[in-house]
């Protein structure tokens, strides 16, 4: 007799970013656009105000900051004035809201939309997940936590054709025959987020992803005090010799935003 306890990797969240790039002369139509209204409908909460994690049906709005290209050219992301993130247990709410938009929203907007989903974890032990998911941050109201990272990214061909042992050895440090620590690899060059970097990581239902899209959409929230240490972490983790990972992932543009209340604040 055979035990039947395999472990499904089925999504329990699905979530997209609507990217806005909004002309000047477009702005007050978009800005006046009834979106509010079928939020209200949609019983979305608005995770500025979250105090307990991630709302269960949720949307935020992101006001652009900067960006900065990456690997793979995006001028979708790179160029969006705005961002609004939709996520819910379901995919009906965000199906919803992306066809609200496509009936109000004038013309002149170009809108990109990132989406994947979230899925249980696939390396992660008890260990691993205490020492990297424990005592994470979670999601604070907007005055706490203002700033808001987008960076999509994908990963390489050789990537895909690796076992799934061989990926996961990537995360970890590697030891040279003497026991002595030779590369550092993702989990300890990222330790240093841990305190103080809300993440958020949605994947692809099926990997990897089609041409249009990114196998990886990640988010990240913090004070403003510790954008500094965003930096450092994602400056660390392309690095090769500490983390030979990055050599096989491929950056869309790197997106931050500020985190406002409502819709009307994005181009205001």
């Amino acid at each position: 007799m055979h035990a039947s306890d395999v472990r499904h990797s089925l999504p329990f969240r699905y979530g997209a970013y609507f990217c806005f790039s909004v002309p000047d002369s477009a702005r007050a139509s978009v800005s006046a656009a009834p979106v509010p209204a079928f939020i209200d409908r949609l019983r979305l909460r608005n995770e500025f105000e979250a105090e307990d994690g991630h709302p269960t049906e949720a949307v935020a709005f992101l006001r652009r900051v900067d960006s900065a290209p990456g690997d793979i050219a995006d001028d979708g992301l790179l160029l969006a004035d705005a961002v609004v993130h939709v996520a819910a247990p379901t995919l009906g709410p965000i199906d919803a809201f992306c066809q609200e938009l496509a009936r109000v929203l004038p013309p002149q907007t170009t809108l990109r939309v990132l989406h994947g989903v979230s899925r249980p974890t696939n390396y992660t032990g008890n260990a691993m997940h205490n020492f990297a998911y424990a005592e994470q941050v979670v999601q604070q109201p907007g005055a706490i936590m203002p700033n808001g990272f987008l960076v999509p990214m994908s990963r390489t061909a050789a990537w895909w054709e690796k076992d799934w042992m061989e990926r996961h050895s990537y995360f970890l440090p590697r030891y040279d025959d003497a026991g002595h620590m030779a590369r550092e690899g993702h989990v300890l060059v990222a330790a240093p987020g841990i305190e103080s970097l809300m993440r958020r990581t949605y994947k692809q239902e099926s990997e990897p992803a089609p041409a249009d899209a990114y196998d990886y959409v990640n988010y990240f929230e913090c004070t403003d005090d510790s954008v500094p240490t965003y930096h450092e972490v994602c400056c660390a983790l392309r690095d090769v010799e500490r983390n030979p990972e990055w050599a096989f992932m491929r950056e869309g543009p790197t997106w931050h935003g500020r985190r406002v209340a409502t819709w009307g604040q994005l181009f205001s």
